[in-house]
């Protein structure tokens, strides 16, 4: 669980990206700017032989509503599509990475996939106004912030999904958050990364598609993004 605090139309050169799940065309934007902004991070992550390998890292707990954003997303992404070659999902509803074992992950991710792209992602609480919003932003996760945890920070980038208003009462507030609104949140990010694995597959897997291998369908047009090449975090 993050914290967020930046205000709704503020302004910050250090998003990614911005959606509210009630916005139609929210997932496509996220995954259009996400791959956009992935696509040079990626072309200095491959080498000669070998694409770059993708790493979606869903932080959260199956034991609180509020924080379940994580593994539902895992779990959603797992049983919706099969994966491209490349890419790998931890954490789902069934094996949740959390609090008390992200240090295992962390290890995990430092002797594994070490030239991977880590992208994390976890529910947060902010600001009333900003309840509803997905935040895509550079550098690396900040999980505990929302209930005042100092936890290792994970990922190349992540994601932060808004479920609730923070500053009183965290844990409470996370025990009494709305499951429709998390389940909603969860329907936006896996569009939207079925969307970017989708573009992933396309560009750095070719084969696997023109054989109808490991095929990933999304769930709106994919425009004029598709030719793109490739040669619970703190917001101030």
């Amino acid at each position: 669980m993050t914290k967020a605090w930046a205000s709704q139309g503020q302004t910050n050169p250090d998003y990614v990206s911005r959606v509210h799940i009630d916005n139609a065309r929210g997932p496509e934007t996220l995954a259009q700017d996400l791959w956009t902004f992935m696509v040079p991070e990626l072309s200095l992550m491959a080498t000669p032989h070998k694409p770059a390998q993708l790493v979606i890292l869903c932080v959260g707990t199956d034991r609180s509503t509020g924080d379940s954003l994580g593994p539902l997303v895992g779990t959603k992404l797992l049983e919706s599509y099969r994966l491209p070659p490349g890419v790998q999902v931890l954490g789902t509803l069934e094996q949740p990475v959390h609090a008390g074992n992200l240090e295992k992950y962390a290890e995990l991710l430092q002797q594994k996939h070490q030239h991977s792209y880590v992208l994390a992602l976890d529910a947060c609480l902010g600001k009333s106004e900003n309840i509803g919003y997905i935040t895509a932003k550079e550098g690396p996760l900040k999980p505990g912030t929302g209930v005042n945890k100092q936890l290792v920070e994970v990922g190349t980038s992540h994601l932060i999904g808004v479920v609730n208003v923070g500053g009183f009462m965290e844990y409470f507030v996370l025990q009494n958050t709305r499951l429709s609104l998390v389940m909603r949140m969860a329907q936006v990010m896996v569009d939207a990364l079925a969307g970017l694995l989708y573009m992933y597959q396309r560009t750095l897997y070719p084969c696997a598609v023109n054989k109808g291998t490991h095929h990933i369908s999304i769930p709106f047009s994919s425009g004029s993004w598709e030719s793109v090449p490739v040669a619970p975090s703190k917001i101030e």
